[in-house]
């Protein structure tokens, strides 16, 4: 996924959620740029069953059989 957008800290692990404002148009000028995953992960970022999911995740020990089942639950895997 090549995400130009705050998405890429999260994805290379830092475990807290950035708490961007969606009405600053500052904070955003970087999606003027963005690619059809970088929207796609705004938007994931957002919804609150990923958020609850990613918490849990983030509590209990992440091994690689729950990171991948979670990874492929919501579209962030494209391997089977």
């Amino acid at each position: 996924m090549g995400c130009s957008s705050p998405c890429v800290k999260i994805m290379q692990g830092n475990s807290a959620m950035p708490g961007t404002d969606w009405r600053s148009e500052e904070a955003y000028s970087g999606l003027k740029k963005a690619e059809a995953a970088d929207l796609a992960w705004e938007w994931l970022r957002r919804d609150r069953d990923y958020q609850e999911a990613y918490r849990r995740l983030s509590r209990h020990e992440r091994s690689k059989a729950a990171a991948g089942q979670f990874r492929r639950k919501w579209g962030l895997s494209f391997s089977s």
